[in-house]
């Protein structure tokens, strides 16, 4: 029986996380279908142990290519190595995360094999009457929610947005099989040369913060999202925006939250002058705690927050710096 696939990035040999989180999707799926599920990586000097865990955590077949020129990522080769293990396994169902690597390399996958691809999924089921994947996304600027299916090409592929579902637990004792493969050499055929990596001085690492302090359009100039910034210090959180922020280049992309941006799961979100579009909320609202504040007493943020404030953020926001410093409780 053809199986589900996922694909698992590594860097420097050990296996993201975001791996484990694919293997929750496709375990659901390959239970309700009664596929087997399996996992492919690339890289060089993969390890041992992360491929073990990856059994562990509910793959059947673990399929890593190596060489060092898949050390790091590159569209052209990885390419070459998923379409070789395309035809040699004959996967049903392609599962990669919406990270710049699932982004850039399922879609000219896609198009190179003429396989049907969903970007961004929410959900993901298996039709009962076909067996086919039904992938949900939101559409016309996450108005409404298009539930996709490729009845004709094979694989079936799609991707899935980081922090979006738990990790597959760890379940001792459960066995699978490891393969190693050589890579193509078709990979040496590239017209990309790495070389070298240098991180953006701005990048916020928000999926993995654990406390995010967020600014939308209410904070009105790029000069007022200082208060904030300030706010995030004193929280030790990192500092999120909305679309219309970005747009209007007050901060920069990697800022973002929101169907366009990051799906984040911090244990408090701390909103303000968040308006709360339906596009924004899709990249928050599983946190745990979320505070709003915001002047209009109809914002739609309130209608998900757990703790809210009505008021004017210029005159809340120093009240709650004031007393972060001096060390006082908050309420």
């Amino acid at each position: 029986m053809k199986a589900i696939w996922i694909t698992a990035e590594q860097e420097a040999g050990e296996i993201k996380p975001v791996a484990y989180e694919l293997l929750t999707r496709g375990r659901a799926l390959a239970k309700k279908s009664g596929r087997r599920l399996g996992a492919m990586v690339f890289g060089e000097n993969i390890s041992e142990a992360g491929l073990n865990e990856l059994i562990a955590r509910g793959a059947d077949r673990v399929v890593a290519m190596e060489a060092p020129e898949l050390k790091h990522f590159s569209v052209e080769p990885y390419s070459v190595c998923m379409l070789e293990l395309i035809r040699k396994y004959e996967p049903e169902i392609i599962l990669a995360a919406a990270t710049s690597t699932g982004r850039t390399l399922m879609p000219y996958v896609a198009m190179t094999c003429h396989a049907g691809l969903t970007a961004d999924c929410t959900e993901l089921d298996i039709e009962a009457e076909t067996g086919l994947l039904l992938q949900t996304r939101p559409a016309i600027g996450g108005n409404i929610m298009a539930t996709i299916k490729c009845p004709e090409h094979r694989p079936q592929m799609a991707t899935i947005r980081p922090k979006s579902t738990p990790e597959s637990p760890q379940t001792a004792g459960r066995t699978g099989e490891i393969i190693r493969l050589e890579a193509p050499a078709a990979i040496k055929r590239t017209r990309v040369e790495y070389n070298g990596f240098e991180p953006d001085d701005e990048e916020i690492s928000l999926q993995d913060a654990e406390k995010i302090v967020v600014v939308g359009r209410g904070i009105k100039t790029e000069a007022n999202i200082k208060s904030a910034r300030e706010l995030a210090d004193l929280l030790g959180a990192a500092l999120g925006a909305t679309r219309e922020v970005v747009d209007r280049g007050w901060l920069n992309y990697s800022h973002q939250i929101g169907l366009s941006g990051k799906t984040v799961t911090p244990r408090l979100y701390v909103g303000i002058g968040v308006s709360g579009a339906i596009q924004h909320l899709a990249g928050m609202q599983t946190a745990e705690c979320i505070i709003a504040i915001n002047k209009d007493p109809d914002a739609q943020i309130f209608h998900i927050a757990d703790f809210g404030i009505v008021g004017d953020l210029f005159e809340v926001l120093p009240v709650l710096i004031g007393k972060l410093k001096r060390g006082e409780k908050i309420c």
